[in-house]
């Protein structure tokens, strides 16, 4: 059902509120960069630190102005299992594509605990459900066996994998049905998921250059393999440098360097530091070199 690049994105802020033309402008922007589609409040999106109205208004905003050119995915994941069903509930019914429910955190349920999590989950909402797997954050790693039984349920179409294991897809591809969506979220190893097995990438880097990273996927596709490998070793150093600090911090700092945000975060987070920013600003001139991004000057 998914497959290409699709982008994590950044929310935008402004003197601690919700920036909506903002927001607005940097989707039209992705969709005019040929992104495949949106997550919406994940992890780069600052979830956590949003308020009902807030998560609410995001999504609203985000869809209104996709106008289903592409899809947009609403992060709903939590640690509450009651909690969750309802925010998937609330994305189903404005209009969301697909959930991306990331395994439950803190709690650190067994393999069964998350099993009966998402089986529930897929039993009360009926909307496409993507698993987030991500066990540097949450503390658990859901197995290929239990992500095996998952894949049968009506409503668990796909994985968004961040294990930074790159056995991981090939693995899932053969445990799991046919039409099941392997996703990656780690970044770097993007390319070799590609070879791996997988259908694409859910991404932080592609709020910086989406057009890029949709090009080397389609030269993927094409088997265009120079052109491929050209893109995969000019994009990684930004890879690199956005995850030099915790994410979403250097990605911010660079999608305002692109004139596209602020540079602002919400506690408990704050902005990367000078050597950070360094580092995002050397890897962001090999790509407006190559075309591919517009900085800014600084104020």
């Amino acid at each position: 059902m998914f497959k290409g690049v699709y982008t994590a994105i950044v929310t935008p802020f402004r003197d601690g509120k919700l920036d909506e033309q903002s927001l607005r402008d940097f989707v039209e922007w992705q969709i005019g960069e040929g992104i495949h589609g949106l997550i919406v409040a994940g992890t780069t999106g600052e979830a956590p630190t949003l308020s009902a109205n807030e998560y609410k208004r995001l999504l609203e905003l985000t869809i209104q102005t996709a106008k289903g050119r592409i899809p947009v995915i609403a992060g709903t994941g939590t640690n509450s299992t009651d909690k969750t069903i309802e925010a998937t509930r609330l994305a189903k019914k404005l209009g969301a594509a697909a959930a991306l429910v990331v395994t439950p955190y803190y709690n650190k349920p067994t393999q069964e605990g998350m099993r009966r999590h998402f089986e529930a989950i897929n039993d009360s909402v009926d909307l496409p459900i993507i698993i987030y797997n991500v066990p540097p954050r949450c503390g658990v790693d859901m197995d290929v066996p239990t992500m095996a039984k998952l894949s049968r349920l009506k409503n668990i179409i796909g994985v968004k994998d961040a294990t930074d294991d790159l056995s991981r897809p090939l693995a899932t591809r053969l445990a799991c049905d046919a039409d099941f969506c392997i996703l990656t979220g780690e970044n770097p190893t993007f390319g070799a998921f590609l070879a791996q097995g997988g259908d694409g990438g859910i991404l932080v880097t592609s709020n910086v250059v989406p057009r890029a990273l949709r090009e080397m996927y389609d030269a993927w596709v094409s088997r265009d393999i120079d052109k491929f490998s050209l893109l995969n070793k000019m994009i990684f150093p930004l890879h690199k440098a956005l995850f030099c600090e915790t994410n979403p911090t250097p990605v911010k700092y660079a999608v305002s360097r692109l004139g596209k945000c602020r540079n602002e975060m919400r506690l408990p987070l704050c902005e990367a530091t000078k050597a950070a920013c360094e580092k995002v600003d050397a890897a962001l001139q090999i790509l407006a070199d190559a075309g591919y991004a517009k900085i800014k000057a600084r104020k």
